[in-house]
């Protein structure tokens, strides 16, 4: 029997939009050996290592929240029968926008894989004041369950197969599950 998942509370909710929000900031070039005709990128001034912008309930609330929800609602409503918005570019919602359908679910398996790096920058706060802990090894566990889990959801959009959605979100919330009912 399959099993529909669904995320409870907000603890949970902002903790997925914290980890997309550092994953984006978190991302660098790809590591390269020095160039003909000049000096490597990081040489050229690539700039300073990425600042942290919002807490941990901000990035959770702002990416991880709403790319789950997208993921969850696949498991119901297949993407592909959801008729676009009267006019796709101002829809608020991510499945009938002009990026909808399985577009969206692919979008929204990517912000989360991309967001767990946000969840590693240093600097980085929880809502109540005190710096997230991405030295713990459970922190850095669980992040990379948040990557694979998000990278899970993405193949099964690709496949647009619905039944590969129903496992990649049970990921999705094991992954979170693991940090939140702690």
């Amino acid at each position: 029997m399959r099993v529909r998942h669904r995320l409870s509370g907000v603890i949970y909710c902002a903790a997925i939009g914290t980890v997309l929000l550092a994953g984006a900031a978190a991302q660098t070039a790809p590591t390269q050996g020095p160039r003909r005709g000049g000096p490597p990128p990081a040489a050229r001034g690539r700039g300073a290592a990425p600042r942290v912008q919002g807490t941990l309930l901000q990035v959770m609330r702002g990416i991880l929240y709403p790319a789950s929800n997208v993921i969850f609602a696949a498991q119901t409503d297949d993407p592909a029968a959801i008729k676009p918005a009267p006019d796709p570019a101002t829809s608020p919602n991510p499945l009938t926008s002009a990026y909808g359908g399985w577009n969206a679910v692919e979008n929204s398996g990517i912000a989360l894989a991309e967001a767990a790096s946000l969840l590693t920058i240093p600097g980085r706060m929880c809502s109540n004041g005190r710096p997230a802990p991405i030295q713990n090894a459970d922190w850095q566990m669980w992040v990379q369950e948040l990557r694979t889990a998000g990278m899970a959801a993405y193949k099964a959009a690709q496949a647009k197969n619905q039944d590969a959605i129903l496992d990649a979100a049970g990921v999705v919330t094991e992954a979170c599950s693991h940090c939140h009912d702690r």
